[in-house]
């Protein structure tokens, strides 16, 4: 406390005075705690019992630590521990710095005229009272700045620990943990479960930017592999929230129960491999179902397509476009001729290669396997 101490070292108390002033040490840290509850609202309820005697015996040590300094007689330490540690526990306590030192503000204004009254009836020269009232507030002033610094911290630790609670409830999320696990992660996060959760993909670098703009309840990761972030909105209004995402390079997973979050992460993270222009993943359901089992999907291919096979390619494609055509338009033969761009009687010849290749293409399964074989391709 060097601003303090360099003040004492201008002042030395008397025996006499600092006899008079220890002799009212009970007496004025009673009056601080009093004046502290009556003028300082958060504390109203909180200095009494157990706690009221605790703060007190508290001022008294502090006031009594101020007086040692007065009298030039400071051995070991000055308060300022103690003071740090009462600003960390008032965070724990849930009251703010501006309380803290609104509470410090009164106490220097009523520990000031309490110590006056005494050392000036024991005789203190008036030139001294100056001195003596610098050193009070210098004192007061430097344990307020310690106990600053420890709400500060603690503030600054609680908020780590909480982005850490966080963050683990994001990856218990994304690894499809049990509900069991899942609840204990939100309740150690103080995160109230919503009903959904909607997976967003985008680079990492703009996962802390999106999140900014959406509900603070979001989760957020942003150091996952390949330098990809994930955002885990609640609640969401899909429509609002693709707005919002407009002019980010993201990927918008489906809305699932908050426990099975993991499924709309794992269907954005395949719609992002299936393409970079996929943005919202309910818009390309087909090519997400048929692209959920790569190795079945080429199989499906080879088998259903397997009559085109023998053809030179470019007869095969036209023929699979051809056929592709005639299943999406219902066999429309004006509407596959505009679609192909081609004359409807290139159709009709077309169509009836078709039917030597299939002979069963009337069949309603034979429709349903080359649908689904032409489909993705074309998509």
């Amino acid at each position: 406390m060097s601003h303090a101490i360099r003040r004492a070292s201008e002042l030395a108390l008397d025996e006499t005075t600092v006899t008079a002033l220890r002799a009212a040490l009970k007496t004025t840290a009673d009056e601080v705690v009093q004046a502290i509850i009556d003028e300082v609202p958060p504390y109203a309820g909180a200095l009494s019992g157990h706690m009221g005697a605790t703060i007190r015996r508290a001022v008294r040590t502090a006031l009594g630590h101020y007086l040692d300094l007065a009298s030039g007689n400071a051995t070991g330490g000055d308060g300022s521990d103690a003071a740090y540690e009462l600003g960390r526990g008032e965070v724990r306590d849930g009251r703010s710095m501006d309380a803290l030192l609104s509470a410090y503000r009164v106490g220097a204004r009523v520990a000031w005229r309490c110590l006056a009254a005494g050392a000036v009836p024991a005789g203190l020269p008036a030139a001294e009272v100056a001195k003596f009232a610098e050193l009070t507030f210098a004192y007061i002033d430097e344990l307020s700045a310690a106990s600053a610094a420890g709400h500060a911290d603690e503030l600054a630790a609680r908020g780590r620990a909480h982005e850490r609670h966080l963050e683990h409830l994001a990856r218990d999320l994304l690894a499809g943990a049990s509900p069991d696990v899942l609840l204990a992660s939100a309740q150690r996060a103080g995160w109230q479960p919503p009903v959904s959760l909607t997976a967003v993909l985008l680079p990492a670098a703009q996962a802390r930017p999106a999140y900014r703009a959406l509900d603070p309840s979001t989760l957020v990761l942003d150091d996952l592999p390949d330098t990809t972030g994930v955002l885990l909105v609640p609640d969401a209004d899909r429509s609002h929230l693709l707005r919002q995402l407009t002019d980010r390079t993201a990927v918008v997973g489906p809305a699932r129960p908050w426990t099975r979050a993991s499924a709309s992460y794992a269907r954005a993270v395949r719609a992002r491999s299936l393409s970079c222009d996929i943005r919202d993943t309910e818009d390309h359901l087909p090519e997400l179902v048929l692209s959920a089992d790569a190795d079945a999907f080429a199989d499906l291919r080879a088998r259903a397509l397997a009559p085109l096979r023998p053809l030179p390619a470019a007869t095969a494609q036209r023929l699979e476009e051809t056929l592709r055509a005639w299943l999406l338009h219902q066999g429309r033969r004006d509407e596959v001729a505009a679609a192909l761009f081609v004359h409807p009687q290139t159709v009709r010849y077309r169509m009836s290669q078709l039917r030597e290749l299939f002979p069963d293409l009337a069949s309603p399964h034979r429709v349903l396997e080359l649908t689904l074989a032409v489909g993705l391709r074309a998509g």
